[in-house]
């Protein structure tokens, strides 16, 4: 799929506004580019502004974007499949949380500040603890991506539950983002 292509909304489609964080519904007929694909959400680019798709609404961008767009998806989920649960691996999980306006994972931009993993219980589950901060305090968009943090945590095998809250001290400034995420976005 070419990100420049131009779809065509097929349906009446609900969506989130970037970075407003409010839901506004997109009619039929609606031009839309997709500008971003990564984590197992896509951001699209209308005349109307960027929005936040969620997966239950790719279909309205047409089946075979659909298909591409749930097939990435379900190949970054099966990653962490068969691996032994550890903080590593809740920090890779973390890694597929994007803000819907940066190709960058909320990891890299250095936005997660803490992550606390209880003990097993007597299931062999952990619960989760996350504290995260945004690029920007008047983001709308902060419980949506703390709630993608939430599930992709608690889609490990492992983990009974995950509270994701959002601080601001310290203060969020770009220095915390990560060497990796500097190179992706060609900073120095």
């Amino acid at each position: 799929m070419n990100f420049n292509d131009e779809l065509i909304l097929s349906r009446d489609t609900t969506a989130t506004i970037i970075p407003a964080g409010e839901v506004h519904t997109l009619k039929a007929g609606t031009r839309a580019v997709i500008s971003q694909a990564l984590g197992g959400t896509v951001t699209i680019r209308t005349d109307s502004g960027l929005f936040r798709l969620a997966s239950k609404d790719w279909d309205a961008l047409g089946a075979a974007a659909a298909a591409e767009l749930e097939a990435a998806a379900d190949a970054a989920e099966s990653d962490h499949a068969d691996v032994p649960f550890s903080e590593t691996l809740v920090w890779e999980a973390m890694k597929g949380c994007f803000d819907p306006e940066i190709p960058v994972n909320i990891v890299d931009l250095g936005l997660i500040y803490d992550l606390q993993i209880n003990d097993a219980d007597a299931d062999g589950k952990h619960a989760v603890q996350v504290k995260m901060t945004l690029t920007a305090q008047g983001c709308g968009m902060g419980p949506v991506i703390a709630e993608d943090a939430k599930q992709s945590i608690e889609a490990l095998p492992a983990v009974s539950q995950a509270q994701v809250d959002i601080v601001w001290d310290p203060p969020w400034t770009p220095h915390m983002i990560s060497d990796a995420g500097r190179q992706k976005l060609g900073i120095e």
